[in-house]
């Protein structure tokens, strides 16, 4: 007598997370600090050379300040109030880079007081520090005051 044929199990695949599926988990405080301390300095790499020309261009001569000055009314065909919100992009990656990098830092220096509780409380300082400190410069850049 032939015995009944084995059914077979499939068995749970594991793989790799794309970047998407990030968005499905619920991450740390610390871990968003790092992961935007990441994406922040790939923004700072990308806009490097605008703000290596901003830069000169704001300090070469009065003629060269000018031009500086009607970027933020439009350059070529993008209108200024896109200009200013890539400003306003690299003025946040500025700020988060540099406090999430400080935290980083002190993080390093007292590896061994360095908790749970306390990693939280930093995590959030960054965020607390940076994001009024964007706002306020952005609300300056659009000229609300």
């Amino acid at each position: 007598m032939a015995s009944p044929p084995v059914k077979s199990v499939r068995r749970r695949e594991f793989r790799n997370i794309s970047p998407f599926d990030i968005l499905g988990y619920r991450l740390p405080s610390g871990a968003w600090v790092s992961i935007l301390h990441r994406i922040s300095g790939v923004i700072l790499f990308v806009l490097l050379p605008l703000l290596v020309w901003m830069f000169d261009q704001s300090l070469t001569s009065e003629y060269s300040y000018g031009r500086f000055t009607a970027l933020f009314d439009g350059l070529l065909l993008f209108p200024g109030w896109l200009v200013k919100l890539v400003v306003l992009g690299g003025i946040w990656a500025f700020l988060h880079h540099l406090f999430a990098g400080v935290r980083h830092l002190v993080m390093d220096v007292f590896d061994s007081t360095i908790t749970k509780k306390t990693g939280t409380a930093s995590a959030l300082a960054v965020f607390a520090v940076s994001i009024p400190l964007t706002l306020a410069l952005g609300a300056k850049l659009f000229g609300l005051y």
